[in-house]
């Protein structure tokens, strides 16, 4: 593994900027003097006290839209703010021990992108009469990642932000861009660098295979994100078994992104069926290997769908204004993170099933010496455990539904629909 020190510590707070401070969409387009960035800076204690250790940000460079369609690399986007605003927010972050990870948009550019006015043919993949674009967007023009000039100028953006104060980089859409392009870029950035965090935005495909060619350091776990919800939805836990079979496969190699919400799904609140299993999707989440990251609202229970529309994303992206109270979910993230911080060694832990049903699951997560046992319940009738049945003469109930915790015992049981974290003796 290629990964820096301090990401087995990492959780993120995941924050989608343009639309967290109200800037896209919006009807008239807010103005640099308004620094509505720093924005972000109000809710940094909320991330802290959430339990998060880094602020994942979404895109703030120039754009004309959404972010994606990046025209300037090297500003700061006029309608959240200018530099002397993301130098605020660093300062902010480092203050609470905060890292910050930046949302780089390399594939592709918008159509106000200098080198693309300036008719720089070179600087772009060509198709037909015209230049390829993005997955059909128009306004969005893919780079040509062939020419070591486009190389060169991705590897001096990344090392002028991380100059400034960033600690890595979520690649988007590293998926449709070339590895070998990434295998020339990221040696140079890391050897000024060496302690920055690369994450490549993969989807389908050979996760293992692209994190070694491309030289990630971790890639977006959107099998195991699949895996959760749909698992949960259709009372089909044999799904969520072959994926982190799979997962622990990856974690031989790499440690994944791991995450149930992010800017780009419908929300987990939403995409569940039953909003008791909640609960189970957070608990999967922080009780696996991966570096864990909260989408901003999750830990409210926001909802939101995303459509396949012009606009279909605004849900999933509302802007933030109030505080959100305090609710028996914010109190679960808070609890399940803490967790995961007093238990560190859960960033590489492999998961083993113990018993397995289709609405049943219980399993042992596990690094070296250290392990817990996770237990799931989705059917409608309690779930009785007999832990020497386990592999385990006795263990402690360390958090769960429907009872408080419990010590020393060999015999306990899930309620319908709950769910028990137990501490082996």
């Amino acid at each position: 593994m290629t990964e820096p020190a301090w990401i087995p510590h990492a959780i993120w707070w995941q924050v989608y900027p343009l639309g967290f401070v109200g800037a896209f969409p919006a009807d008239h387009p807010p103005s640099a003097d308004e620094h509505r960035l720093r924005r972000i800076t109000d809710w940094l204690d909320h991330a802290v006290q959430l339990g998060a250790s880094g602020i994942a940000l979404g895109p703030i460079f120039a754009s004309r839209t959404h972010g994606y369609d990046t025209t300037d690399h090297f500003s700061i986007d006029p309608r959240l703010g200018d530099d002397d605003d993301f130098d605020h927010l660093v300062v902010e972050a480092r203050s609470r021990g905060l890292r910050i990870l930046l949302d780089g948009v390399f594939n592709h550019v918008g159509t106000d992108f200098a080198r693309y006015r300036d008719g720089d043919a070179a600087w772009f993949q060509k198709r037909g009469n015209g230049f390829a674009t993005f997955e059909g967007h128009g306004e969005l023009i893919t780079l040509n990642h062939a020419n070591p000039e486009v190389v060169s100028y991705t590897a001096d953006v990344m090392a002028h932000w991380l100059r400034r104060g960033a600690d890595g980089w979520r690649l988007d859409a590293a998926y449709a861009v070339p590895d070998r392009f990434w295998a020339q870029v990221l040696p140079s950035v890391r050897r000024e660098f060496p302690d920055a965090w690369f994450v490549g935005e993969v989807i389908h495909g050979d996760y293992t295979a692209t994190v070694g060619a491309a030289t990630f350091d971790s890639v977006t776990q959107y099998e195991l994100w699949k895996a959760i919800w749909s698992s949960l939805n259709d009372g089909n836990f044999h799904e969520l078994d072959w994926a982190l079979k799979r997962h622990n496969d990856f974690l031989g190699t790499f440690v994944p992104l791991t995450f149930v919400g992010n800017h780009d799904v419908t929300r987990i609140a939403s995409q569940l069926q039953n909003a008791a299993h909640l609960e189970h999707a957070l608990v999967l989440l922080l009780t696996v290997g991966g570096t864990p990251s909260i989408y901003a609202g999750d830990e409210s229970a926001y909802r939101g769908v995303k459509e396949e529309r012009r606009g279909g994303d605004d849900a999933v992206r509302p802007e933030f204004t109030t505080a959100p109270d305090d609710s028996d979910v914010l109190r679960l993230h808070r609890y399940l993170i803490g967790l995961r911080r007093r238990h560190p060694w859960l960033h590489t832990a492999t998961t083993s099933p113990l018993l397995l049903t289709n609405t049943q699951y219980v399993y042992r997560t596990a690094a070296g010496p250290e392990s817990l046992i996770v237990a799931l319940n989705i059917g409608d009738a309690p779930l009785s455990l007999s832990l020497p049945d386990l592999g385990v003469s006795s263990g402690r109930v360390i958090a769960g539904s429907g009872a408080p915790p419990q010590d020393d015992l060999s015999q306990t049981e899930v309620p319908p629909h709950g769910w028990l974290i137990i501490q082996p003796h």
